[in-house]
């Protein structure tokens, strides 16, 4: 009842006898594999077959009419084999977008944050009236593109932003709006960038906390690189409730995974570094003050700006990742001293995200590697990556649960080794 006609440029089509008997109407498929005309010629016999005889079509045929590209729908339509689709226009990309991110309300305000930038994005590239339908995946090669060298995007960032427009989309083809989502197939996983991974110093860090204004802003740094949090999202929640003077512990509570099963708190030592930029703030504390770092209402900026002002009065360079690489210079640091899963459960994140993203191998380590072995032994267990912290040792307050590794002194293997001493065998 049907043929398929390859052309010259390799492009195939199903021809067939028409409805009255005269005409040989075509159906271009563009150019496809042989069993994929041969497939989608047996749909097109079941829909010639129903309209001679009445009978209805086989399950198969209706679930193929229900999923074919809309350039095809509308091929069938023409040559008469099914009847127009009456459906509601397909709104515009702008339109969607915007009533996606009005529909979302269940996410956070970081979350909303990246939604607008991505939505800026397909804004400019896309322009207001170009319709949701219109959209090929051609469009979204472009799109990444466009990120990559007009907006001069790092490679996470535009794969953070693709996988935001691949979501947009996503959720009109469950509208069924669309019928494919252009974006399928984008690479939109972060990948570490061990370019971009800094180990902030302790000298560097002395330096930035004697240029902070006062003892709160002193707070805020010491909890970004000695205490590991989140900033500014974990920082601005902690109270001086959160604050336990004795047990040496603070409450930390996450916002990033309170969907976590432990609610996103977890309890963190008040190390021997924090202790004393705690005391000093809660010392100048106003009478009944709730928070111990300064509150802002759009404290994510703020904070980074007044950090990186403060850097720089420091006589510092300001490092990449600003915050992100404290806190992976803290876990770096303990994770010399303490188990794995010690370490993760006070920073916040898994073992998995830590090796991918935080744990860095620093110029101690390679120093630490060619001493020879009694230079090794000297040193001892659990050093500073960055040298001998004088002031801070001098402090009584120590974090919860530490030995005094360090402070033993170091054991110097004998001549004899390990083994018991035997006698030997002479040749």
């Amino acid at each position: 009842m049907a043929s398929i006609v390859t052309g010259k440029n390799g492009r195939r089509l199903i021809q067939f006898t028409g409805l009255d008997g005269r005409t040989r109407p075509k159906i271009r498929l563009g150019k496809v594999t042989k069993k994929q005309a041969q497939s989608a010629r047996s749909f097109v016999e079941d829909l010639l077959a129903s309209k001679i005889t009445g009978d209805p079509l086989r399950p198969t045929t209706m679930e193929w009419i229900a999923g074919v590209p809309k350039a095809l729908r509308d091929r069938l339509e023409t040559v008469g084999l099914v009847k127009a689709k009456e459906q509601a226009e397909c709104p515009t990309l702008a339109v969607w977008v915007q009533a996606y991110v009005d529909g979302r309300q269940d996410v956070k305000g970081a979350t909303a944050t990246v939604y607008g930038h991505t939505q800026r994005n397909l804004q400019a590239f896309f322009g207001g009236a170009k319709g949701l339908d219109e959209i090929t995946p051609g469009d979204a090669d472009s799109f990444r593109v466009f990120l990559k060298m007009q907006e001069g995007l790092a490679d996470n960032t535009v794969r953070r932003r693709m996988g935001i427009a691949k979501q947009f989309f996503q959720g009109a083809v469950r509208q069924k709006l669309i019928g494919e989502n252009p974006f399928d197939g984008q690479a939109t996983l972060v990948r570490a960038n061990p370019r971009r991974q800094y180990f902030v110093s302790r000298e560097d860090t002395r330096k930035v906390l004697d240029a902070c204004p006062d003892a709160p802003w002193r707070l805020v740094f010491a909890l970004c690189r000695y205490g590991g949090l989140r900033c500014a999202s974990e920082i601005t929640r902690l109270t001086w409730t959160d604050v336990n003077w004795e047990k040496m512990v603070f409450t930390v509570h996450a916002s990033k995974t309170e969907h976590h099963k432990d609610g996103g708190v977890r309890v963190v030592p008040i190390f021997h570094e924090l202790y004393p930029h705690f005391q000093d703030a809660f010392e100048q504390a106003e009478e009944g003050a709730t928070y111990c770092c300064p509150q802002y209402p759009n404290a994510n900026q703020l904070y980074r700006k007044a950090m990186l002002r403060i850097i720089k009065q420091a006589g510092l360079k300001p490092w990449p990742k600003l915050f992100q690489n404290c806190r992976a210079s803290r876990e770096t640091e303990l994770a010399e001293e303490y188990p794995i899963q010690v370490v993760c459960a006070w920073i916040g994140n898994s073992p998995q995200v830590a090796s991918k993203h935080y744990l860095q191998v620093t110029e101690a380590h390679h120093a630490k590697a060619v001493q020879n072995p009694v230079q090794t032994a000297a040193v001892g267990g659990g050093q500073d990556l960055s040298g001998p912290d004088k002031d801070e040792d001098k402090l009584t307050a120590r974090p919860v649960g530490r030995d005094n590794y360090g402070e033993r002194e170091a054991q110097l293997m004998g001549r004899t080794g390990l083994e018991p001493v035997t006698s030997c065998v002479s040749s």
